[in-house]
């Protein structure tokens, strides 16, 4: 394989779990990788603890690791939840009370990509007043994360495993990007460009390339069928992200598959070491 150009990060949510959080960052050093993301590690808590933010902070500063993606809260991920801004009540006022805290977080450590996941549809409550409430959140969350010259990201799920999210097609993910950019006016809101989600929905993996990365910001990668590591599937990531950039695409490309029965560290050999590291 390639990738010679390809700038890679670890997410520390799916991979490294066998160690506790603080521990993940300096395993992740370990295996050669300098830049991670994250999904918001305390589900249960939007506004954890200074303490707890310190301890993480820290744990990433001294492994030499720089955080370039964040979840908001999005409930309990992993978990039922795919998100929380769409939810009625406790939930959205759960999403935007951590948006703040959030954004803080990321830039004390310069990060400024912050992925917003929308949420499930809920039982009773008609669709248009949960994406009338969806909007209001995004466009919350983007209006904040522009104080720090940040990014707002909206990703595409899968149907198959995500059959309550209405969000699970490249053009709906693309529709909100533009409907919470008409709101702001800010232009900050962009797509995350998850290939794995994609591929389970059966779409033209190509197609989207050529036709959204000028609105994308992020991508991730796992392989499919099984969410491993590449080489585990069928697609073809030298073939993909060789057109992601003569799309155009120079961002962050995070590792977001399953390490396989093995630890995390030994889900990396498809990657030679000397690529791991994040290029300046």
């Amino acid at each position: 394989m390639g990738f010679t150009d390809t700038r890679f990060n670890v997410n520390l949510s799916i991979l490294f779990t066998e160690l506790p959080l603080l521990e993940r960052p300096a395993a992740a050093r370990a295996a050669g990788f300098t830049a991670v993301e994250l999904w918001w590690p305390w589900v249960d808590a939007p506004v954890p603890e200074q303490g707890e933010l310190a301890a993480l902070r820290a744990a990433l500063d001294d492994a030499g690791t720089r955080l370039v993606g964040l979840n908001f809260y999005a409930g309990r991920l992993p978990g039922p939840d795919r998100g929380a801004l769409s939810v009625p009540g406790e939930e959205s006022e759960r999403f935007r009370a951590n948006v703040p805290v959030a954004v803080e977080f990321g830039r004390s450590l310069g990060c400024t990509s912050f992925n917003a996941l929308y949420g499930n549809r809920v039982e009773g409550v008609p669709a248009a007043e949960q994406d009338a409430l969806a909007l209001e959140n995004l466009a919350f969350a983007a209006r904040a994360v522009a104080e720090v010259g940040g990014t707002l990201l909206v990703e595409a799920l899968n149907a198959p495993e995500s059959p309550h999210c209405p969000i699970v097609s490249a053009p709906k993910a693309i529709e909100v990007v533009d409907a919470v950019n008409a709101a702001t006016g800010l232009d900050n809101a962009r797509f995350l460009m998850d290939l794995y989600h994609l591929s389970m929905n059966g779409e033209d993996l190509d197609e989207v390339i050529d036709r959204y990365t000028a609105k994308t910001a992020h991508v991730q990668i796992a392989d499919n069928p099984g969410r491993g590591a590449p080489g585990t599937g069928s697609l073809d990531f030298t073939a993909l992200l060789a057109r992601l950039q003569k799309a155009g695409y120079d961002g962050w490309t995070g590792l977001e598959y399953k390490p396989g029965d093995g630890p995390s560290a030994g889900a990396f050999e498809w990657l030679p070491a000397p690529l791991r590291a994040a290029r300046p």
